[in-house]
């Protein structure tokens, strides 16, 4: 019995202190929002991780064309339907990276808001 109460004692108490007020500002995301994302610092990298294998300085497995340079890349953002293909559900036809993985969103996010910032170097 001492030891039925003993424990329904620190079972209460363990539960009262794992509980917190925390506010609003201790739950969010701090990283400033507005970050300008350029091709050099985050986009490079992006598609150095994903898209080279096909889309290198001599396209290979039915890839239509480079995405090796700046240039490319952001060509491929204005002209060739970059965002459209990295934002299809997974297993749409088209979807790149073509059979594999569909992109984290957080990734395509980035790839969003560097065409957003202006498509910089």
């Amino acid at each position: 019995m001492k030891l039925t109460k003993s424990l329904t004692f620190f079972s209460s108490i363990l539960i009262i202190t794992s509980c917190t007020s925390d506010s609003e500002s201790d739950l969010t995301n701090n990283t400033p929002i507005n970050e300008n994302v350029t091709y050099t610092g985050t986009i490079r990298n992006i598609i150095d991780n994903n898209c080279i294998m096909c889309h290198g300085t001599t396209p290979t497995n039915g890839a239509p064309m480079s995405l090796t340079t700046y240039a490319n890349v952001k060509d491929a953002v204005l002209n060739r339907g970059l965002l459209d293909r990295i934002s299809r559900p997974q297993g749409s036809p088209g979807m790149m990276p073509s059979g594999g993985t569909r992109l984290p969103q957080s990734t395509i996010d980035q790839v969003v808001q560097w065409k957003n910032d202006g498509l910089l170097e």
